[in-house]
């Protein structure tokens, strides 16, 4: 998919499983890599960079099965300058379809001097040595100038050069810790097509870091100068401030042709719903100002807007929500809508269940339609991802009972599956969510500290699903858990259980030494 034609066509490079997955507190289950990774091939993600295997055994087997799965999109593995990495990446990738070896090293002399303690000379030697060795393995080579907009011109030039040499199909130029400026980005990357004697033979990238809130505006700038492919995410997620966002780039392109006319092949009607499935994995809650996935993107609540929009809808939206996935709903479900029509509203949402999960997300419906007047689709959603995403959890919610006001002592009676087995206790706590919260520490034992916790409603009113975030800190290691329900201790004992399944999945990892581009 990644290769075309059109000078005007740009590639994207989706980065959600490995540079996504760096953000503090969203590590993926291998089951939830693989729904993410089939509906970014479904999206229309030229390349979809899977992990870095060398990082662990899970991120390895991560690559290799998103290998096996995915067999349109081309699948890329990460991996540094050493032979080690790449040999890695290049076990992980067989396979895949169609592979991409991305192999970096840093080349801004701050990066040298502290963080490799390498010669310049040495870098540049590495860059030809790690690119040919990655050639042996695939033809598809990606090379990356880590802190590529704080690395001298000259040497840059000279690196790029002999990447391209050796063999290297794409060159990344990455903004890793969000410095540059839109104007200064687009500047580096016509330099380096104008100055680079083989630019010709290989596709520029960007990899535009959020610090200072640029990360679009830079990669869009890049764009316009020169390069043809962008390294972003679903949401935006990554460490830090995170990465470009796939589906503001994405929307971008599409909107203004007058000023940027580039195409990607990306169904843009997937966009909702992939932003969604991410949030729900990772328990990163999208603000609801977000540009284009945000509740609040297509909302009108001033008069004067309201007006204006139903005079014409062009007068305050530059974008159908239709034309990121948002429908207007024409099945309404309540407590008397039957499996048929609840099936059809899933698949209306983007789902496809198995008679199994299909049976439990229907049961779970009918409980909520029993509590509510009406059904909305974010109730939907919320319902059918903290069921279904959860099935492989090791520990398992299965009810709660709490007695709280303001006499006390509060009190939290909890039974959970753990590994199979049926576990209940009884726990007193400053307040009902302190007493769930000690109730599950008695039945998990762990030493992780609360980081954070918040709970948002998922519709309007006082019968309103909750959907609670958890965030769990263990040994500098963080994990975000989610949990929606009628009841708020409900989803917070839901949002603390899935955080306790994401930290038994990040206690796996371990990191590599150095961090990526």
């Amino acid at each position: 998919m990644s290769s075309s034609t059109d000078p005007n066509r740009v590639i994207i490079f989706d980065t959600t499983l490995r540079d996504g997955e760096q953000s503090p507190g969203a590590s993926m289950n291998l089951e939830e890599k693989l729904r993410i990774a089939e509906l970014l091939e479904e999206m229309g993600a030229d390349v979809i960079e899977a992990g870095f295997p060398i990082a662990s055994n899970g991120d390895f087997e991560s690559v290799n099965e998103v290998a096996k799965l995915v067999k349109e999109s081309t699948v890329c593995g990460l991996a540094r300058s050493a032979r080690g990495d790449i040999e890695r990446a290049a076990d992980a990738l067989k396979p895949a379809k169609q592979s991409r070896i991305h192999t970096f090293i840093s080349t801004s002399p701050l990066h040298m001097k502290y963080k490799l303690q390498m010669d310049p000379d040495d870098v540049y030697q590495a860059v030809i040595d790690s690119v040919r060795y990655a050639r042996n393995f695939t033809d598809d080579v990606e090379w990356s100038a880590e802190d590529g907009s704080r690395t001298e011109h000259d040497f840059l030039c000279r690196c790029v050069e002999a990447a391209i040499n050796a063999g290297a199909t794409t060159i990344n130029i990455p903004d890793t810790v969000g410095y540059a400026i839109p104007e200064e980005f687009g500047e580096l990357i016509a330099m380096l097509v104008k100055r680079v004697p083989n630019s010709d033979k290989a596709i520029y990238s960007t990899h535009c870091h959020n610090d200072l809130g640029l990360a679009v505006a830079n990669s869009l700038a890049g764009v316009s100068n020169g390069a043809r492919q962008i390294e972003c995410t679903i949401n935006g997620l990554g460490e830090r401030a995170g990465n470009a966002a796939l589906e503001e780039i994405v929307m971008s392109l599409r909107t203004r042709q007058d000023r940027l006319p580039f195409v990607t092949g990306i169904d843009t009607e997937c966009i909702t719903r992939a932003s969604k499935l991410v949030s729900t994995i990772t328990g990163f809650t999208v603000q609801p100002n977000k540009a284009i996935v945000g509740a609040n993107a297509f909302a009108h609540e001033s008069g004067i807007h309201q007006d204006g929009m139903l005079k014409h809808a062009q007068t305050y939206e530059i974008m159908t929500p239709e034309s990121v996935g948002l429908t207007k709903s024409t099945l309404v479900m309540g407590k008397h809508s039957g499996r048929h029509a609840f099936r059809v509203k899933l698949k209306e949402l983007g789902y496809e269940l198995g008679d199994n999960a299909l049976q439990e997300a229907f049961r779970r419906f009918k409980d909520l339609a029993d509590k509510k007047k009406e059904v909305y689709d974010e109730d939907l959603v919320a319902l059918v991802d903290d069921e279904v995403l959860r099935g492989n959890d090791r520990i398992k919610f299965e009810s709660l009972m709490v007695v709280c006001g303001s006499r006390g002592p509060q009190t939290a009676e909890l039974e959970l599956d753990v590994d199979g087995e049926h576990c209940s206790t009884k726990a007193v706590g400053d307040g009902p969510v302190d007493a769930t919260f000690n109730a599950i520490k008695a039945l998990v034992p762990h030493e992780a500290r609360l980081q954070l916790y918040q709970v948002n409603a998922v519709t309007e009113g006082t019968d309103a699903q909750a959907e609670a975030t958890v965030r769990l800190e263990e040994d500098g290691k963080s994990v975000n858990g989610q949990g929606a329900d009628t009841d708020t201790l409900v989803a917070s004992a839901r949002a603390y259980v899935n955080a306790l399944n994401k930290l038994m999945v990040k206690r796996e990892k371990t990191a590599p030494g150095a961090l990526s581009a």
